[in-house]
């Protein structure tokens, strides 16, 4: 939220006046360049949209984020997808930079030393130098409550765990899968409900690790997206849509 604030150099109360009473429509336009919050979410009123898909247009871009976060976050990735972040363009938006910082390091990746990072940072010797689990970041400890509310909330959407797979769903790839599949599938409201519920109580402080963690090197600007994209949710969050 203070990167938001930051960002349109505007007060807490002001984005609360904002939240009740709707946003000016002068700064919408900077809003949308700011935060990638489309117009058409922040004032339908002044700007209709055709279809559903026109009123959200933002909604793939979120979904797309979110999958590739799950996808880095879960395995090493794969020459492939580390060609086609290299080609990725930055621009000036916080995400757009977070973007082009990643792609400059999948220039420089190399397979090997993206093998022993991954590893070192979640795997180790017994355990990872980061735990990236919603229980252990909300009590000390795995597989504690959040686990649990978090699986009670997956079977009411009718979602389970791939086979093999053996990670707790609290892990934050699952999670941001999990987000971006609601938001394809069409259900934002439940995405929305996910992220409150089971990714903004600790999510930030993951990604916060991840930036500064010893063994990072590639996964540095992975963390930097995640802040980034976490920002914007957050401040999504608070505005009236």
């Amino acid at each position: 939220m203070e990167a938001f604030q930051s960002a349109l150099n505007v007060a807490r109360r002001t984005v609360f006046l904002w939240k009740q009473q709707g946003i000016p429509a002068e700064r919408v336009p900077e809003i949308e360049a700011a935060t990638g919050i489309s117009r058409h979410a922040l004032r339908p009123d002044l700007w209709p949209s055709a279809s559903p898909l026109a009123a959200d247009p933002m909604r793939e871009g979120r979904a797309n984020l979110f999958a590739l976060l799950g996808h880095l976050l879960s395995d090493v990735p794969e020459p492939a997808l580390l060609a086609r972040l290299a080609a990725i363009p930055a621009d000036d938006t916080p995400i757009g930079r977070a973007l082009g910082t990643l792609g400059a390091a999948a220039r420089q990746a190399r397979p090997e030393a993206l093998e022993r990072e991954y590893h070192d940072l979640f795997i180790g010797l017994g355990r990872g130098e980061l735990l990236p689990f919603a229980s252990y970041y909300l009590t000390g400890f795995l597989h504690e409550r959040p686990l649990a509310e978090l699986r009670a909330d997956l079977r009411r959407l009718g979602i389970t765990r791939s086979a093999g797979v053996h990670e707790p769903e609290d892990h934050i790839a699952f999670l941001c899968e999990v987000m971006a599949g609601l938001l394809r599938g069409g259900v934002p409201e439940e995405a929305d409900a996910l992220f409150a519920r089971h990714i903004r109580p600790w999510a930030m402080r993951c990604f916060a690790d991840l930036c500064v963690a010893k063994g990072a090197v590639f996964y540095r600007p992975v963390g930097e997206l995640g802040r980034a994209l976490m920002d914007v949710e957050l401040a999504a969050a608070e505005l009236p849509v």
